[in-house]
């Protein structure tokens, strides 16, 4: 079985080592990383910058930790992510964030590009065909995935193959646009957005949250510019009355098309290059990508790091079905009951379904044992 190694958000000792720091650098001494990357090997560590507003990401000292464990094997770690606003504007949102090279210690670049087109066609599969991986995670030869655990309105889940499927692959290409890219996953067909006019308050939160700036209301009519609209689905999201929608595929199709997407990144890895480590800490019912942080709706749980992406999704997907939903959250207004699957009860989805397509095409195996860091 494969191993995940865990570590509890809870602190019996008041030192240093019973810290979440201290145990996550003794969890990256344990799996000893020469085993992965060689001296001065470049190491993308990828992550999620969040948004202005969105502030339970990965926090910096977590990812600070990985870097010094990196680059204490002789390897040359990197801090990144894909454009998901404008380049400039996303870097100027991590720094806000509080990841800089100061204090990650290691250099914070986008993967594709201050514009985002900064990417390699690679081979997906039956529904993607093919999908725009960005440069920087496609030649890069090894990779440390450092995802934060949460709900997602449209995944259900998410998690490491989330932030393979969408968070290593560019929001467009420079000649295919966003068929090529994200918003493959997020629609089908020619994913034209659909206004109703007679639900719309003109409360203009889709113009606000457009993050391309591409949405406009003229004589109080819906516009957008479909060349640059990314599919990304975020005005849709917010919009309070449904008058946006973006017609895509069923569940099952998106589910598959994500697991698709990471089986494309992880393609352009050699074997055993890449390490996750999944922070089930701040669980909250959206993205990070959203322009605020909501509630956590389970309480922090901990660490996971394994070297098999299924395991370790499989292995934080369990250990939340074995929480409580938290009061005055989301959870609460849902009035979502002890015992049951709570994101599930959330977004209605069948987030399961990632993983066990992940497990079909190869990408790991959820059969695993836990390993307790104390």
């Amino acid at each position: 079985m494969s191993k995940v190694f865990f570590a509890s958000t809870r602190v019996t000792k008041w030192k240093y080592s019973d810290s979440m720091a201290g145990k996550l650098e003794t969890m990256l001494k344990t799996i000893d990383l020469s085993q992965y990357f060689e001296p001065k090997e470049w190491v993308a560590v990828k992550t999620h910058f969040g948004s202005e507003g969105a502030h339970r990401i990965v926090r910096p000292v977590f990812l600070r930790k990985v870097v010094e464990a990196i680059k204490a094997v002789g390897a040359k770690p990197f801090v990144t992510d894909t454009v998901r606003i404008k380049g400039l504007d996303y870097l100027e949102v991590a720094n806000q964030n509080g990841i800089n090279h100061l204090s990650v210690g290691a250099p914070v670049v986008l993967a594709d590009g201050l514009y985002g087109n900064d990417n390699i066609m690679v081979r997906a599969g039956e529904i993607l065909g093919e999908i725009a991986v960005a440069s920087g995670i496609h030649d890069v030869p090894a990779m440390v995935v450092c995802s934060h655990v949460k709900g997602h309105i449209q995944a259900g889940y998410g998690g490491a193959i989330k932030n393979l499927a969408m968070g290593c692959v560019s929001g467009s290409h420079r000649h295919c646009g966003w068929r090529c890219g994200r918003g493959a996953m997020h629609t089908i067909g020619e994913g034209k957005l659909v206004w109703d006019e007679s639900k719309c308050t003109l409360c203009l939160q889709c113009q606000e949250i457009c993050p391309l700036e591409g949405i406009y209301f003229k004589d109080h009519k819906f516009g957008y510019d479909d060349d640059l609209c990314w599919r990304c689905g975020r005005c849709t999201r917010v919009c309070p009355e449904g008058a946006i929608t973006l017609p895509g595929g069923d569940d099952e199709t998106f589910m598959r098309s994500l697991s698709e997407a990471a089986m494309a990144v992880l393609s352009t890895f050699k074997p055993k290059k890449v390490l996750y480590v999944n922070f089930l800490t701040e669980i909250q019912p959206e993205c990070d990508c959203m322009p605020a942080a909501e509630v956590p709706v389970i309480q922090d749980i901990g660490i996971l790091l394994s070297d098999d992406l299924v395991a370790i999704e499989k292995a934080s997907v369990d250990m939340l079905l074995h929480q409580k939903p938290l009061p005055a959250s989301l959870a609460e207004d849902e009035k979502v009951r002890d015992g049951s699957d709570i994101l599930f009860e959330l977004h209605k989805k069948p987030y399961m379904l990632q993983i066990q397509e992940a497990e079909r095409l190869g990408l790991g195996s959820s059969q695993y044992e836990i390993i307790r860091i104390d």
